[in-house]
């Protein structure tokens, strides 16, 4: 996985440290698992912060809207 290189703030260097994880991987993983806000909550930072960081590192978030019946696949290149 190829990471953008983003200069990091010293509250990424925190939330970094206190994760032993880069946030490229920690942020999507919380995201998914979570959702944006609550994933905030985890990481100790507003939303908007959150939101800010993932446009700065060039994650895309996207909001899905599923039937019962329905399911989604993720595909990741290489």
């Amino acid at each position: 996985m190829s990471f953008q290189r983003v200069r990091r703030t010293k509250l990424m260097r925190q939330v970094e440290d206190k994760f032993q994880r880069p946030l490229e991987t920690l942020v999507p993983e919380l995201v998914n698992q979570h959702g944006l806000s609550h994933a905030a909550d985890e990481l100790g930072v507003s939303p908007a912060t959150l939101g800010y960081w993932m446009l700065k590192m060039g994650i895309r978030y996207r909001r899905v809207a599923l039937t019962a019946d329905e399911t989604i696949e993720v595909k990741r290149p290489g």
